[in-house]
């Protein structure tokens, strides 16, 4: 195993909400309220479907993709879904700085250094949102590939705490069979005063569709016994792929991380929700997200003096 070199689950595509579009010469992402399911090859017009994502979108109301069935791979819910504060050089692409609230590894002129992470708000290095909460969640869809998933990224907070508390309530009431359960990645949405009351979407994980709790245990106690017959060792399974993790200090490669900078880290791209999750954009919600400035002391004395009452001579 080469040393410092992350080794990550297999990824056949890609699951998104949006995408990026050119705009005045930039290159912008363009949030959506449906999920996009994409191979890991691009073309001019951006990344191409994957054949699952038409499958899918023929059976869903509308054609607008809000749910998917999936499994995850792992029983430890941190394995399925890393999510830390993280830093990319704007420029190049490369990560930087990757911290958990409490301590970071740091790429700095001396080497790679483990230091305190005071988190976005009180760091230094993170100031003009440099630095934000990013998830990576490993999900598969169908049986074709055996340990290979599909990869959900997300820089929302609303996402990063809503799969982190299904994945470890999930597990807590299966008794560890996390990796058995039938479950459904969904598409939520909520209005918030910071998204001027339009809707902001979200990813969710659900038992799926039509399905009760007990009834999903049950199926994934079966699926756990039929695995174990089989001679399917799944706390190896997630043993070998912790270490895999911690081989190397990012997980995201430099030839992912410049995609990934584009789509989540992008300094042109105008911030919808303080949250950064997702909403579809259009004039008057990129509108409302501007700043108003605040009146200048002149301004308010005049628009004082024109509501008072005319002198009147005596």
């Amino acid at each position: 195993m080469i040393k410092g070199l992350a080794i990550t689950p297999p990824v056949l595509g890609r699951i998104s909400i949006g995408k990026v579009i050119e705009r005045n010469g930039k290159r912008l992402p363009e949030k959506d309220d449906q999920f996009t399911i994409t191979s890991q090859v691009q073309s001019r017009d951006g990344w191409v479907a994957h054949p699952i994502d038409e499958e899918l979108r023929q059976a869903a109301p509308n054609g607008k993709l809000r749910s998917i069935p999936v499994r995850v791979l792992f029983n430890d819910p941190d394995l399925n879904l890393r999510a830390e504060y993280s830093l990319f050089d704007r420029q190049n692409g490369r990560p930087l700085c990757v911290g958990n609230g409490e301590t970071c590894k740091r790429l700095t002129a001396s080497g790679m250094q483990t230091l305190p992470c005071p988190a976005p708000e009180s760091c230094e290095l993170a100031k003009g949102q440099a630095c934000k909460p990013y998830g990576r969640l490993n999900v598969q869809i169908g049986d074709e590939d055996d340990v290979g998933s599909f990869i959900f990224r997300t820089t929302g907070f609303n996402s990063i705490r809503c799969l982190t508390a299904r994945l470890h309530y999930y597990k807590a009431v299966s008794g560890n069979l996390l990796a058995c359960l039938p479950l459904e990645l969904r598409l939520r949405g909520k209005s918030t005063t910071q998204s001027h009351r339009s809707a902001i979407y979200y990813a969710d994980l659900t038992i799926r569709d039509g399905m009760s709790l007990e009834a999903a245990i049950q199926m994934a106690k079966q699926l756990h016994a039929h695995r174990q017959a089989g001679g399917y060792m799944q706390e190896d399974l997630d043993q070998t792929v912790r270490e895999g993790f911690a081989n190397g200090a990012f997980e995201d490669s430099e030839e992912d991380a410049s995609d990934i900078v584009e789509e989540f880290f992008n300094a042109s791209a105008v911030d919808i929700s303080i949250t950064n999750d997702l909403m579809p954009s259009s004039p008057e919600t990129v509108n409302a997200s501007k700043p108003k400035l605040k009146p200048k002391l002149m301004e308010k004395l005049e628009q004082r003096a024109a509501l008072l009452p005319s002198a009147q001579s005596n």
